[in-house]
């Protein structure tokens, strides 16, 4: 999240708020969706929403070497894909979520949180192919076409709040940020992927191999935070199932062996990368997010997943909690808080139990409501802090009806979390970094993780993301990575 722009209507993607559709399934009721858009309809839809997307993952990455290797590397897969023709577009997302996706039209999305995890240039080949038999597949097309009933539901709450943050939330508390696809669908794609991959002289067996590191880094994620509710990432999506990766091992054999796995290109591509937080947008650091640059933190609750976008953090919770948080300066300024949070933020909607609050020592406001939304009616609890003259931060809160009383105290120790950074604290605040190393003789695990101190379980992460089983013996003169600083 970067700094805040004034505070505006957040237009969150309409991938984000798929979730109120997400017991769709492909067959009778897809197809129709699907005909419901013309093919040639499919580039502007995905055109539409390609800012959105952008925006809500912090952006795209900076780096023009990283940016031009997966550009150079889809356009090849793009070429032996059942839809060479398509304009495509492929962007590599600055965001530490383990995700990639796509859109209706030929745009293809991976984060660099992925990149990480592969091991040569063929498993994030067998990543993009596999996005790209979604696009040639039409799934994508389906999905948004969910989002895009979904918006239409979600428009309708907020015009009934008056409050399109509101209206976002409440989509986000009712399940994945991404809809999910469904196993036909997975499969379908990863067939296709396995194919494309073979056609453009890739190891076809790299979609396996990643899916199965996929697997072992969803075990890995779940011993760090200790949170196994799910979070905003892939496995939310595109689950790394035993199934996938036995069904994309059996396509493999289809193929003759001898695919390319280059190695060496993608560790040049993806030295130096950022690994976590970007300091552009601020670090969530487990369940705390602090911005050095607007010099302000808070902390969520143990069992909360943030997601750091461009324009708003967004929190998600167990048993349908959520939260948000954004701000920005506001024009004329803000006054009392209160009165901000009645006349300007609530707009027409009606609030209750308004009461003034101080928080890190300003002056704040807090009041709920409830809204309506097909999943059921859900309780808000909106917070306004006046952090100076000009400028105002605000949580909103979303529990399911009659859970507000459960998980007040929660939503009120959040907000109360809100302060400044000290200066310590922000120069403190430095991003990791992944490095490729060659292996020298003599070098042991033990060696090249003590390289890595400030990230937890060290050891299973250097053996994820370098493929190396627990007993196997470091070969001189290999490329590695291990991720440094932070």
């Amino acid at each position: 999240m970067p700094v805040f722009r004034p505070l505006m209507k957040r237009a969150a993607a309409a991938l984000l708020a798929a979730s109120l559709m997400a017991g769709c399934q492909t067959g009778g009721a897809q197809a129709g969706l699907i005909d419901l858009i013309p093919l040639n309809q499919d580039a502007a839809m995905g055109a539409e929403q390609h800012p959105k997307v952008v925006a809500q993952f912090g952006g795209a990455v900076k780096d023009a070497r990283l940016t031009r290797w997966v550009e150079d590397l889809g356009r090849r897969l793009a070429a032996a894909s059942a839809q060479p023709g398509f304009e495509w577009h492929f962007t590599v997302l600055d965001s530490d979520v383990v995700n990639a996706f796509a859109l209706p039209g030929g745009y293809v999305y991976v984060t660099r949180g992925l990149l990480t995890l592969a091991k040569d240039e063929a498993e994030v080949a067998g990543v993009l192919a596999h996005e790209i038999g979604h696009v040639t597949a039409r799934h994508s097309v389906a999905r948004a076409t969910r989002s895009t009933l979904t918006d239409l539901l979600a428009a309708g709450v907020g015009m009934a709040l008056g409050n399109d943050t509101v209206a976002q939330l409440l989509t986000l508390g009712s399940g994945a940020m991404l809809a999910s696809y469904s196993r036909e669908q997975e499969l379908e794609a990863d067939a296709l992927g396995v194919e494309t991959l073979a056609r453009a002289g890739y190891d076809p067996f790299a979609q396996a191999t990643f899916l199965e590191t996929l697997r072992r880094y969803e075990q890995y994620t779940s011993l760090r935070t200790g949170n196994n509710s799910g979070g905003f990432d892939l496995f939310a999506t595109h689950p790394p199932t035993a199934e996938r990766v036995e069904t994309a091992a059996r396509q493999a054999r289809r193929y003759p062996p001898g695919g390319q796995r280059p190695v060496a290109p993608y560790l040049q591509a993806i030295d130096g990368m950022i690994w976590g937080d970007s300091p552009d947008n601020g670090f969530v650091r487990a369940t705390v997010f602090a911005h050095p640059v607007l010099g302000l933190r808070f902390e969520v609750p143990r069992g909360f997943s943030l997601l750091n976008g461009a324009d708003a953090v967004v929190g998600k919770g167990p048993d349908g909690l959520a939260v948000s948080f954004d701000g920005g300066p506001v024009q004329g300024g803000i006054g009392d808080p209160v009165d901000y949070l009645v006349r300007g933020w609530a707009g027409d909607t009606p609030l209750q139990a308004v009461e003034p609050l101080t928080i890190a020592g300003r002056p704040a406001a807090t009041g709920i409501t409830r809204g309506q939304t097909d999943a059921g009616a859900a309780d808000i609890r909106l917070v306004a802090v006046r952090w100076d003259a000009r400028t105002v931060y605000r949580f909103t809160f979303l529990a399911p009806a009659g859970r507000l009383g459960a998980a007040d105290g929660l939503f009120r120790q959040t907000a109360a979390s809100l302060r400044p950074l000290t200066q310590a604290e922000a120069a403190s605040l430095q991003p990791a970094r992944v490095r490729a190393v060659t292996v020298r003789a003599g070098d042991t695990v033990e060696g090249l993780v003590a390289q890595m101190p400030r990230q937890p379980y060290a050891e299973e992460l250097f053996r994820i993301i370098n493929d190396i089983p627990p007993g196997t013996a470091l070969e001189p003169g290999r490329g590695v990575k291990i991720i440094t600083g932070g």
